[in-house]
């Protein structure tokens, strides 16, 4: 696992070289326009296009689910006892960690990362605001989960409490939303930046599914969490950064006859 982390670490460090000297397309400097005094009507705006996320609501949706016919409580027990992933409860704790780091060390990266011209000053001030966005995320993210373990209690499948929500989740969660959002501000091929926000994507669940593996949680616990991270990493970005992506792109669920859609847009 240390090897195929280093690599990846290596590769993306080696984009930040690349494209961390250009700017933004309308020539400023990724996170200079960062602010939190943006009115409560922007933040409840933000708010509500994160909850509107497929990323937000399917995974409480599917924690919902697993209450039927004690499904949760099976899933757990199944996957307790079988580790059919990473092949031990230890193995399972080990990866869970160490997914966890990286998916933080992704988002470091990845703020060095985004365009925000010749290094100097402005650069360090441009950093330090988009940064902040982010550490605010984190931080929000933190208190929400830690505050849902004292209230809720629930007992983990190990026997230990605290189990609901995952905090591992919901961690990765808000650091690979908050990642994947500074992937589009870089430039680089639709079809890299597709592969590097579908690892994302896995790099999340395969934290949770560890988690459950290690008997540290139980399947809704991870979702809810997953949830979490992923509507503060919305959330925050939109409301706060403020690098003009927010108001190009949007992703949402649509009822249609028979169903329903996702659409994807963007606005140029």
């Amino acid at each position: 696992m240390s090897n195929s982390l280093r690599t990846a670490a290596i590769a993306v460090i080696a984009l930040a070289t690349v494209d961390g000297c250009t700017t933004m397309p309308d020539g400023s400097r990724w996170g200079e326009h960062a602010t939190f005094d943006v009115g409560w009507s922007r933040v409840g705006d933000a708010a509500l296009q994160a909850a509107k996320n497929p990323w937000v609501w399917a995974p409480l949706a599917g924690a919902a689910v697993m209450q039927i016919d004690d499904w949760d409580q099976r899933v757990s027990d199944w996957a307790y006892d079988s580790n059919p992933v990473f092949g031990s409860r230890k193995s399972a704790q080990n990866w869970s960690d160490g997914l966890e780091a990286a998916a933080g060390a992704g988002y470091v990266v990845s703020v060095f990362a985004t365009p925000s011209g010749s290094s100097g000053a402005d650069w360090w001030s441009a950093k330090a605001r988009g940064g902040m966005v982010g550490l605010g995320a984190i931080a929000t993210t933190s208190l929400t989960t830690e505050g849902l373990k004292a209230a809720v209690n629930r007992q983990r499948p190990d026997g230990n409490d605290r189990s609901f929500p995952s905090g591992h989740t919901s961690f990765a969660g808000v650091a690979d939303t908050l990642t994947a959002r500074n992937l589009q501000s870089i430039p680089m091929a639709s079809g890299t930046r597709t592969a590097l926000t579908v690892g994302l994507d896995t790099l999340t669940i395969a934290t949770g599914w560890a988690r459950v593996e290690a008997g540290a949680h139980y399947p809704s616990d991870v979702m809810v969490g997953m949830s979490i991270g992923n509507f503060f990493g919305l959330m925050f970005t939109d409301a706060f950064l403020r690098d003009g992506l927010s108001d190009r792109v949007a992703l949402a669920f649509q009822p249609v006859q028979g169903g329903g859609e996702v659409v994807w847009q963007m606005r140029f």
